[in-house]
């Protein structure tokens, strides 16, 4: 099973493995009080399309689409996720504001699905 949740919101016993898929560090977090399992900076959006859609050169469907055509090239990264979930809940955080347009969401439903 797979949960997102934003790095800002304190951890909770029910997260299971917690797995940061941001490329960068969440701004006035610190390693310790964040408690994550492993950080997968691999996993997260191109640093160009991170950059169009928060310029508003990307919409959200354009940026969605494009993303999971990256995350096709990283079966690797996403077998390790989904192998960490046939264990146990994995929570997929980030630091993005929006809570349904973000791309750990995204991230989940590639999971999910088996793609």
């Amino acid at each position: 099973m797979f949960k997102v949740k934003r790095i800002y919101e304190p951890p909770e016993p029910s997260d299971g493995r917690r797995i940061l898929v941001d490329r960068l560090w969440p701004r006035g977090v610190s390693k310790c009080s964040a408690r994550i399992d492993e950080w997968l900076k691999e996993v997260a959006p191109s640093k160009e399309l991170r950059k169009s859609f928060h310029r508003g050169s990307t919409d959200w469907q354009g940026f969605r689409r494009r993303y999971v055509q990256e995350l096709q090239g990283k079966g690797e990264l996403l077998d390790r996720l989904r192998a960490y979930s046939a264990e146990g809940v994995v929570t997929l955080l980030y630091a993005a504001r929006g809570e349904e347009e973000n791309h750990a969401a995204v991230l989940r439903e590639v999971l999910e699905a088996g793609s």
